[in-house]
């Protein structure tokens, strides 16, 4: 495995080390603050938590494209349907996440619970898949959302340039990078700033909506459950499309260390984020509905954009630029949340040594946030990103069924773990087993696409295997690896 030095270090006068042997605890161990010693400070309020969480949720999907449910569905009753279990069930297992969280103090979240319930070999599966492929596809995905949409409003009449998307993202994302290098207190300030700018746009589609179902606009809702029927084919990629819009719940999990007083603010974020997060959306759907027919939705290619060319006029081109916003707040809080994975992985012995080092000035895992530089930059130029996704979105859902069956397991394996919040079994075991069957469904409905993800996925194991329990590397190898 890879071997942290006996004493904290200093690498080229920068960083500083956190703790001997690779085991950083967490702040709230009770172990005695070394001298000298530099962590991660405790930033994140209740209010900052909110907006992590929020601000990361509610990305480009909501605005631009929610036919894939209606698609998948066949029918505007049943794609409203699918969009109130999806957040309900994206609540059960935020909950879930919060007894996580209050039990086992330390950020990490899915890597840190995998790791302390089923061992080091899935833990550092899920951080490898992680890594290379989800993190760096996922955040080129959501930027060139953002590139395409802060674009907009100069190429009204023509289509805009692959080139200028693709520069503009760049551009993008080297902001999130430099800016959740720089500084916490600015990451999380501007993460607010953003998460209200998308409560905003949310609530420019709601309130026209309202008014017109005022008006009795309801002539798309009439025969709400008519037209094709689901299928057992559409509907396990209909849910996808909608755990997908609210995936970003878990992302608090990530930085429970940097949480002040998180046995009451990890739960009370969870909980308040969820509850704005699911109304916010359905009602975003329903006020679609009362202006934009289903077959109309499903040809519209930024569904958000062509509401608000119908009932907004001019003011219509405001919504690019709050869809531009609100892409660039999930860029920041996935940054900011996912640098901590791969923090604690490193500490954990998981990954090269150097991303467990710390800013000595700044605070910041800055070395944990660049790596993803490049990888990030490598998906943008190169590769169908949104193939990449389909591929590994089972993984991701299999990964976090496997955390929450986890809670599960920790309660009779680790009965006496001091759980000041702690949840019905019922909600762990429903939400566990629907990821699971999930990902049972889309294996029977997409083979090729979730085959190529579980093959991909299984690398880990041989890799697992060549870096952490391999112990005769070649010196060149170790010093690769950053022994």
């Amino acid at each position: 495995m890879f071997r942290k030095a006996a004493v904290p270090t200093v690498s080229n006068g920068s960083y500083l080390q956190g703790q001997a042997n690779g085991k950083l605890s967490s702040m709230d161990s009770g172990q005695p603050a070394q001298e000298g010693r530099v962590v991660l400070k405790k930033k994140v309020t209740l209010l900052r938590g909110i907006s992590i969480i929020i601000g990361t949720i509610i990305g480009a999907g909501i605005f631009i494209s929610p036919k894939g449910i209606l698609k998948n569905t066949g029918s505007v009753g049943m794609s409203l349907t699918v969009w109130t279990v999806c957040g309900i069930l994206s609540l059960f297992g935020a909950l879930c996440y919060a007894e996580l969280g209050t039990c086992i103090k330390k950020s990490g979240g899915h890597y840190t619970y995998i790791l302390e319930a089923f061992g080091p070999l899935p833990a550092f599966v899920r951080v490898w898949v992680e890594l290379l492929i989800i993190r760096p596809a996922a955040t080129a995905v959501i930027s060139l959302a953002f590139g395409r949409y802060i674009l907009e409003p100069f190429f009204m009449q023509c289509e805009i340039p692959e080139l200028a998307i693709k520069l503009i993202t760049a551009v993008g994302i080297t902001l999130v990078m430099v800016l959740n290098s720089t500084s916490v207190s600015w990451s999380a300030r501007i993460q607010m700033f953003l998460t209200f700018c998308k409560l905003v746009a949310i609530l420019i589609i709601i309130v026209p909506g309202v008014i017109q179902l005022i008006k009795g606009e309801t002539q798309y809702f009439k025969n709400a459950f008519a037209g094709n029927d689901a299928s057992i084919m559409g509907l396990p990629l209909a849910f996808y499309s909608g755990m997908y819009a609210y995936s970003g719940w878990f992302y608090l999990n990530f930085v429970t260390e940097e949480v002040e007083n998180p046995e009451k603010n990890i739960p009370l974020a969870i909980c308040i984020s969820m509850i704005i997060v699911t109304v916010g959306y359905v009602l975003t759907n329903v006020a679609y509905f009362t202006t934009i027919s289903a077959g109309e939705l499903l040809l519209s290619k930024a569904v958000a954009v062509t509401f608000a060319e119908r009932l907004m006029g001019n003011f219509s081109l405001a919504v690019p630029v709050f869809v531009a916003l609100s892409c660039f707040g999930s860029m920041n809080g996935g940054v900011f949340a996912v640098s901590r994975m791969f923090f604690v992985a490193s500490r954990e012995g998981h990954l090269p040594e150097i991303l467990s080092m710390i800013h000595v000035r700044k605070h910041t895992p800055l070395p944990a946030v660049i790596v993803l530089h490049p990888l990030t930059m490598i998906m943008l130029f190169n590769g169908d990103l949104y193939s990449l996704l389909n591929f590994l979105s089972f993984a991701r859902w299999l990964f976090i069924g496997l955390v929450v069956a986890g809670l599960i397991y920790l309660r009779y394996k680790r009965p006496d773990m001091p759980r000041p919040f702690k949840v019905p079994l019922f909600i762990p075991a429903l939400f566990s087993f629907t990821c699971l069957f999930m990902v049972a469904l889309s294996l029977y409905s997409d083979p090729v696409n979730t085959g190529i993800g579980f093959a991909i996925t299984l690398t880990g194991i041989p890799a697992y295997y060549l870096f952490i329990v391999w112990d005769k590397k070649p010196k060149w190898f170790r010093k690769l690896l950053g022994k």
